[in-house]
């Protein structure tokens, strides 16, 4: 697949997705539920705690929040170790006040999934499971040792043992299941948005290439006329030197000159407003084109024709549609052993162009996830022997599936009984065919169709 330079998102630190202001106002939010939570069980339930040291735990994070919001700016971008400091902080103080406040018997311990799931979705991988260690292991220390919750009467508020360590099991499958199911789904959303951004950056270029000739047309009408008077100055000067050989012959040469530039911008010009006209052009040549780039390399590419009793439709020449189809037909290249084989057929109420090689096909263990953007990776070595040049089929099948479904399209991956894989691009006729206000008083001549 062409390659496409979004290596400049992959270089952002996750981290830096989350500002500082966010993780204080989360802060925040914990002191005063955990101040709430003290001021219940005391005055309303009559629980016995160690005030003064439960306080200080409390009163060390209000005090954190203050000093970094002293010293940063509120608009800050947190790094890589700034972020993982800060939320090995928050569970460290809350793993603190927990064993302050009867450990696992106390409900709220639940909490300490909150860190780590943040840390998930906005720190590197390394990160998350050094944090998601430490939580685990602030449970477990807990579940062993804490200072029971004493009521009023005092007689301790204890958990049976095997309700105490079906709670760490959960505590400990919920830091796992929750801080792996947060960061699947960060890492597909950020590789989508990645990949679509990459899909709007093919689609601009090959935009540009097309508003081209245009550009070109313009450029040569526009240069036509002080060439032509550079042309009629140097005639004259010709007559003028006649005694004058050097300079006759300079002047000559600067016509000759003049009227080489002449043909070239007339021949620019043609091909430009060709180009700008082609606004429309038939299926099997706006197929062709896109398959330009490839026709020199090692496998075949051949057209089968097959259009039946209806005429060829004529199509519009979207950017999108060539720039999709040039993607299919390059992953059928390089993975064709000798021939590509581009079958365009259609009917009146749709087209369709099929793109199949004879190669070994896609892998069992990928074909499902074709189309899906960085599907890079062999999942079985029998895959690898059947097609030993794959390497990741990712991020240039999603932009020929995004650009060629933006034109309306279906697409369906599947490999040949025999031996090769093959992609089905159907579109229904009236997603090709113009049939703008304009066109629409000629339609019972069949507009949309070739003669």
């Amino acid at each position: 697949m062409e390659s496409y330079d979004i290596s400049m998102l992959a270089q952002h630190e996750r981290s830096n997705w989350v500002r500082l202001r966010t993780l204080l106002t989360l802060r925040w939010a914990a002191v005063g539920g955990q101040v709430v939570a003290i001021l219940v069980a005391v005055q309303l339930y009559g629980l016995t705690l160690p005030l003064t040291p439960v306080i200080s735990t409390i009163c060390v994070a209000a005090i954190a929040n203050i000093a970094t919001h002293a010293y940063f700016p509120q608009n800050k971008r947190l790094s890589e170790r700034e972020a993982s400091a800060m939320l090995a902080f928050d569970i460290l103080q809350l793993g603190l006040l927990l064993y302050l406040t009867g450990g696992l018997n106390n409900p709220f311990a639940l909490l300490i999934l909150a860190p780590v799931t943040i840390a998930a979705t906005v720190l590197h991988l390394l990160s998350f499971l050094a944090l998601g260690a430490l939580a685990i292991g602030m449970i477990t220390l807990i579940s062993f040792t804490s200072l029971p919750l004493q009521l009023a009467d005092g007689s301790l508020l204890i958990l049976p043992p095997l309700f105490g360590f079906g709670y760490w099991v959960s505590l400990v499958i919920g830091v796992m299941f929750l801080g792996i199911y947060a960061r699947r789904v960060t890492t597909e959303m950020h590789s989508m948005g990645d990949a679509l951004l990459a899909t709007q950056l093919a689609l601009e270029r090959e935009q540009k290439l097309t508003d081209l000739g245009g550009v070109v047309a313009a450029a040569a009408h526009e240069l036509g006329t002080p060439l032509a008077t550079i042309k009629l100055v140097s005639t004259e000067l010709v007559a003028e030197l006649g005694g004058n050989p050097d300079l006759r012959d300079d002047v000559m040469l600067i016509r000759s000159q003049a009227d080489r530039c002449g043909e070239i911008l007339q021949s620019m010009g043609r091909a430009g407003k060709d180009d700008l006209m082609m606004k429309t052009a038939p299926l099997e040549a706006v197929a062709r084109e896109a398959a330009e780039p490839h026709l020199d390399r090692k496998a075949s590419v051949l057209f089968d024709i097959k259009g039946g009793s209806v005429p060829q439709p004529t199509i519009q020449r979207k950017p999108e549609i060539i720039h999709g189809l040039r993607n299919l037909i390059q992953n059928a290249v390089d993975f064709a052993q000798e021939a590509v084989v581009v079958r365009i057929d259609w009917s009146a109420t749709e087209a369709r162009v099929m793109i199949s090689d004879d190669g070994h096909g896609f892998p069992q263990s990928v074909i499902g996830r074709i189309g899906d953007p960085y599907v890079r990776r062999r999942r079985s070595e029998i895959d690898g022997e059947k097609r030993p040049a794959y390497s990741g089929m990712g991020l240039g099948l999603f932009i020929a599936k995004t650009l060629l479904e933006r034109s309306g399209a279906s697409l369906t991956f599947a490999n040949k009984s025999e031996s090769g894989a093959v992609v089905t691009v159907t579109w229904p006729m009236r997603a090709l065919v113009d049939i703008s206000p304009a066109h629409r008083p000629t339609l019972g001549k069949n507009p949309a169709f070739l003669p």
